[in-house]
Protein backbone atom coordinates (compact mmCIF):
# COMPACT_ATOMS: atom_id res chain seq x y z
CA UNK A 1 0.00 0.00 0.00
CA UNK A 2 2.83 2.39 1.01
CA UNK A 3 4.79 1.97 -2.09
CA UNK A 4 1.86 3.06 -4.00
CA UNK A 5 0.94 5.93 -2.66
CA UNK A 6 4.81 7.58 -2.29
CA UNK A 7 7.51 6.59 -4.78
CA UNK A 8 11.16 6.45 -3.43
CA UNK A 9 12.39 10.17 -2.43
CA UNK A 10 15.55 9.47 -4.89
CA UNK A 11 12.99 9.20 -7.72
CA UNK A 12 10.93 12.27 -6.41
CA UNK A 13 14.82 14.17 -6.13
CA UNK A 14 15.67 13.09 -9.91
CA UNK A 15 12.24 14.18 -11.66
CA UNK A 16 12.87 17.48 -9.95
CA UNK A 17 16.41 17.80 -12.06
CA UNK A 18 15.12 16.46 -15.27
CA UNK A 19 12.32 19.32 -14.75
CA UNK A 20 15.33 21.74 -14.65
CA UNK A 21 16.89 19.82 -17.58
CA UNK A 22 14.19 20.09 -19.94
CA UNK A 23 13.87 22.16 -22.65
CA UNK A 24 10.60 21.89 -23.92
CA UNK A 25 8.29 23.82 -22.57
CA UNK A 26 5.22 21.41 -22.81
CA UNK A 27 7.96 18.80 -21.63
CA UNK A 28 8.43 21.28 -18.11
CA UNK A 29 4.59 21.22 -18.06
CA UNK A 30 4.02 17.67 -18.23
CA UNK A 31 7.22 17.44 -15.00
CA UNK A 32 5.42 19.68 -13.13
CA UNK A 33 2.01 17.93 -13.71
CA UNK A 34 3.64 15.01 -12.46
CA UNK A 35 5.67 16.52 -9.60
CA UNK A 36 2.63 17.66 -8.29
CA UNK A 37 0.84 14.28 -8.29
CA UNK A 38 3.45 12.58 -6.51
CA UNK A 39 2.60 15.20 -3.79
CA UNK A 40 -1.12 14.66 -3.70
CA UNK A 41 -0.71 10.33 -4.03
CA UNK A 42 1.25 10.92 -0.53
CA UNK A 43 -0.56 13.49 1.25
CA UNK A 44 -3.89 12.02 0.50
CA UNK A 45 -2.68 8.19 0.66
CA UNK A 46 -4.27 7.89 -3.40
CA UNK A 47 -2.33 5.46 -5.89
CA UNK A 48 0.05 7.02 -7.58
CA UNK A 49 -1.03 5.68 -10.69
CA UNK A 50 -4.30 3.82 -11.83
CA UNK A 51 -2.45 1.10 -13.10
CA UNK A 52 -1.18 -0.38 -9.65
CA UNK A 53 0.76 -2.97 -11.29
CA UNK A 54 1.56 -6.63 -10.76
CA UNK A 55 3.94 -7.32 -7.93
CA UNK A 56 7.44 -8.55 -8.01
CA UNK A 57 8.98 -9.72 -5.04
CA UNK A 58 12.43 -10.74 -4.27
CA UNK A 59 13.44 -11.92 -1.54
CA UNK A 60 16.66 -12.63 -0.17
CA UNK A 61 16.48 -16.00 2.50
CA UNK A 62 19.24 -15.97 4.68
CA UNK A 63 20.54 -20.01 4.84
CA UNK A 64 20.57 -19.77 8.58
CA UNK A 65 16.14 -19.23 8.60
CA UNK A 66 13.86 -21.60 8.53
CA UNK A 67 10.10 -20.99 7.41
CA UNK A 68 7.98 -21.94 9.70
CA UNK A 69 4.16 -22.15 9.86
CA UNK A 70 3.21 -22.43 6.15
CA UNK A 71 4.18 -21.73 3.14
CA UNK A 72 6.61 -18.88 1.99
CA UNK A 73 5.13 -18.19 -1.60
CA UNK A 74 1.79 -18.33 -0.13
CA UNK A 75 2.71 -15.72 2.90
CA UNK A 76 3.07 -13.41 0.30
CA UNK A 77 0.29 -13.94 -1.55
CA UNK A 78 -1.82 -13.09 1.71
CA UNK A 79 0.62 -9.93 1.68
CA UNK A 80 0.05 -8.79 -1.68
CA UNK A 81 -4.27 -9.84 -1.29
CA UNK A 82 -4.41 -7.69 1.78
CA UNK A 83 -2.39 -5.02 0.58
CA UNK A 84 -4.17 -4.44 -2.38
CA UNK A 85 -7.83 -5.20 -0.87
CA UNK A 86 -7.45 -3.22 2.28
CA UNK A 87 -5.69 -0.03 -0.10
CA UNK A 88 -8.58 -0.05 -2.83
CA UNK A 89 -5.73 -0.92 -5.20
CA UNK A 90 -6.89 -2.05 -8.59
CA UNK A 91 -6.41 -5.79 -9.07
CA UNK A 92 -5.02 -6.53 -12.27
CA UNK A 93 -4.07 -10.36 -12.82
CA UNK A 94 -5.90 -12.31 -14.83
CA UNK A 95 -6.08 -16.25 -13.78
CA UNK A 96 -5.62 -17.63 -17.57
CA UNK A 97 -3.52 -15.83 -19.74
CA UNK A 98 -5.20 -17.36 -22.87
CA UNK A 99 -8.94 -18.20 -22.79
CA UNK A 100 -10.90 -16.71 -19.98
CA UNK A 101 -8.69 -13.78 -18.18
CA UNK A 102 -10.92 -13.89 -15.56
CA UNK A 103 -9.55 -11.16 -12.82
CA UNK A 104 -8.27 -12.89 -9.92
CA UNK A 105 -9.37 -10.05 -8.01
CA UNK A 106 -6.64 -9.46 -5.16
CA UNK A 107 -3.90 -9.13 -7.87
CA UNK A 108 -2.41 -12.54 -6.83
CA UNK A 109 -0.55 -14.39 -7.81
CA UNK A 110 2.97 -12.26 -7.23
CA UNK A 111 5.80 -13.14 -9.90
CA UNK A 112 8.74 -14.04 -6.82
CA UNK A 113 12.73 -14.28 -7.38
CA UNK A 114 13.88 -16.11 -4.26
CA UNK A 115 17.69 -16.00 -3.58
CA UNK A 116 19.70 -17.55 -0.50
CA UNK A 117 22.32 -15.75 1.06
CA UNK A 118 24.28 -16.22 3.99
CA UNK A 119 23.32 -14.80 7.06
CA UNK A 120 19.84 -15.40 9.26
CA UNK A 121 17.84 -12.44 7.63
CA UNK A 122 15.12 -12.59 5.13
CA UNK A 123 14.99 -9.31 2.62
CA UNK A 124 12.08 -8.52 1.05
CA UNK A 125 11.78 -6.15 -1.82
CA UNK A 126 8.74 -5.10 -3.57
CA UNK A 127 8.02 -3.20 -6.96
CA UNK A 128 4.55 -2.31 -8.69
CA UNK A 129 5.31 -2.52 -12.13
CA UNK A 130 2.64 -1.58 -14.15
CA UNK A 131 1.69 -3.10 -17.86
CA UNK A 132 2.76 0.23 -19.87
CA UNK A 133 6.41 0.56 -19.00
CA UNK A 134 6.44 -3.69 -18.53
CA UNK A 135 5.03 -4.51 -22.65
CA UNK A 136 7.60 -2.41 -23.99
CA UNK A 137 10.86 -4.82 -22.55
CA UNK A 138 12.71 -6.43 -25.19
CA UNK A 139 15.28 -9.47 -25.19
CA UNK A 140 17.71 -10.27 -27.40
CA UNK A 141 20.01 -13.43 -28.29
CA UNK A 142 23.02 -11.20 -29.83
CA UNK A 143 25.85 -12.30 -31.37
CA UNK A 144 29.34 -12.12 -29.62
CA UNK A 145 30.35 -10.47 -32.48
CA UNK A 146 27.78 -7.52 -31.97
CA UNK A 147 29.72 -6.86 -28.72
CA UNK A 148 29.76 -3.20 -27.12
CA UNK A 149 27.89 -1.63 -29.63
CA UNK A 150 25.40 -4.11 -30.11
CA UNK A 151 24.17 -3.51 -27.01
CA UNK A 152 24.09 0.16 -26.94
CA UNK A 153 22.35 -0.11 -29.96
CA UNK A 154 19.86 -2.52 -28.71
CA UNK A 155 19.01 -1.04 -25.66
CA UNK A 156 18.49 2.58 -27.76
CA UNK A 157 15.93 0.90 -30.20
CA UNK A 158 14.06 -0.11 -27.05
CA UNK A 159 13.85 2.50 -26.06
CA UNK A 160 12.78 4.46 -29.30
CA UNK A 161 10.12 1.74 -29.88
CA UNK A 162 9.07 2.26 -26.84
CA UNK A 163 7.65 5.77 -27.13
CA UNK A 164 4.17 6.66 -25.20
CA UNK A 165 3.93 3.56 -24.31
CA UNK A 166 6.43 3.45 -21.28
CA UNK A 167 5.39 6.36 -20.03
CA UNK A 168 8.66 8.73 -20.09
CA UNK A 169 10.63 9.67 -18.14
CA UNK A 170 11.42 6.57 -16.08
CA UNK A 171 14.46 4.16 -15.85
CA UNK A 172 16.37 1.56 -18.04
CA UNK A 173 16.97 -1.79 -16.53
CA UNK A 174 19.47 -3.88 -18.44
CA UNK A 175 20.52 -6.97 -18.41
CA UNK A 176 23.84 -8.10 -20.16
CA UNK A 177 25.02 -12.06 -19.96
CA UNK A 178 23.60 -15.07 -18.48
CA UNK A 179 21.40 -16.47 -20.82
CA UNK A 180 18.01 -16.36 -22.04
CA UNK A 181 15.90 -15.94 -18.63
CA UNK A 182 18.96 -15.03 -16.58
CA UNK A 183 18.87 -11.47 -18.74
CA UNK A 184 15.68 -10.91 -18.23
CA UNK A 185 15.35 -11.08 -14.45
CA UNK A 186 19.14 -9.08 -14.58
CA UNK A 187 17.25 -6.61 -16.50
CA UNK A 188 14.13 -6.18 -13.67
CA UNK A 189 16.64 -6.47 -10.86
CA UNK A 190 18.48 -3.65 -12.18
CA UNK A 191 15.90 -1.69 -11.69
CA UNK A 192 15.76 -2.53 -8.09
CA UNK A 193 18.91 -0.49 -7.50
CA UNK A 194 18.75 2.50 -5.85
CA UNK A 195 17.83 5.18 -8.36
CA UNK A 196 20.52 6.78 -10.32
CA UNK A 197 23.52 5.15 -7.86
CA UNK A 198 25.89 4.15 -10.82
CA UNK A 199 27.20 0.54 -11.06
CA UNK A 200 30.54 -0.13 -8.64
CA UNK A 201 32.04 -1.62 -11.83
CA UNK A 202 33.64 1.73 -13.69
CA UNK A 203 33.38 0.55 -16.67
CA UNK A 204 29.65 -0.35 -16.48
CA UNK A 205 29.04 3.30 -14.85
CA UNK A 206 31.10 4.68 -17.90
CA UNK A 207 27.92 2.46 -19.88
CA UNK A 208 25.20 3.88 -18.10
CA UNK A 209 26.37 7.39 -18.83
CA UNK A 210 26.42 6.64 -22.24
CA UNK A 211 23.02 5.24 -22.38
CA UNK A 212 21.56 7.79 -20.31
CA UNK A 213 22.85 10.48 -23.12
CA UNK A 214 22.01 8.72 -25.64
CA UNK A 215 18.18 7.81 -24.45
CA UNK A 216 17.51 11.85 -23.99
CA UNK A 217 19.06 12.57 -27.02
CA UNK A 218 16.52 10.70 -28.79
CA UNK A 219 13.82 13.39 -28.25
CA UNK A 220 11.22 11.36 -26.55
CA UNK A 221 10.97 13.74 -23.78
CA UNK A 222 8.39 13.36 -21.15
CA UNK A 223 5.12 11.27 -22.01
CA UNK A 224 6.86 11.10 -25.69
CA UNK A 225 5.54 14.34 -26.33
CA UNK A 226 9.18 16.09 -27.28
CA UNK A 227 11.69 16.98 -24.41
CA UNK A 228 15.21 16.44 -23.64
CA UNK A 229 14.50 14.47 -20.92
CA UNK A 230 12.96 10.45 -21.76
CA UNK A 231 15.31 8.94 -19.21
CA UNK A 232 15.87 9.69 -15.26
CA UNK A 233 18.56 6.83 -15.08
CA UNK A 234 20.03 3.59 -17.13
CA UNK A 235 21.42 0.82 -14.08
CA UNK A 236 22.91 -2.50 -16.38
CA UNK A 237 23.41 -5.75 -14.42
CA UNK A 238 25.70 -8.30 -15.78
CA UNK A 239 27.10 -12.11 -15.11
CA UNK A 240 29.24 -14.46 -17.11
CA UNK A 241 27.75 -16.16 -20.26
CA UNK A 242 28.26 -18.78 -23.15
CA UNK A 243 31.19 -18.79 -25.37
CA UNK A 244 28.50 -18.54 -28.45
CA UNK A 245 26.03 -16.14 -26.24
CA UNK A 246 25.34 -12.38 -25.54
CA UNK A 247 22.37 -12.14 -24.33
CA UNK A 248 20.64 -8.23 -23.67
CA UNK A 249 17.69 -7.79 -21.99
CA UNK A 250 15.87 -4.11 -21.54
CA UNK A 251 12.84 -3.72 -18.88
CA UNK A 252 11.48 -0.02 -18.48
CA UNK A 253 10.20 1.54 -15.64
CA UNK A 254 7.64 4.56 -15.88
CA UNK A 255 7.87 7.35 -14.00
CA UNK A 256 5.37 5.55 -11.42
CA UNK A 257 8.23 3.53 -10.05
CA UNK A 258 7.00 1.83 -7.05
CA UNK A 259 9.50 0.13 -4.61
CA UNK A 260 9.81 -0.71 -1.42
CA UNK A 261 12.29 -2.92 1.03
CA UNK A 262 11.95 -4.49 4.43
CA UNK A 263 14.22 -6.75 6.23
CA UNK A 264 13.32 -9.28 8.73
Amino acid sequence: MEICYRVPPEMVELMRRAREREESPLGRQILDRLLENQELAAEGEYPYCQDTGFTVVFVEVGQDVHVAGGDLYEAIDAGVASGYSDGYLRGSIVRDPLFERRNTGDNTPAFVHTRIVPGDRVRIQVDAKGAGSENMGRLGMLKPSDGLEGVKEFVLRAVAESGPNACPPGIIGVGVGGNFEMSAVLAKRALMRTVGRSSEDPRLAELEGELYEGCNALGLGPEALGGTQTVLAVHVETMPTHIASLPVAVNIECHAHRTGARVI
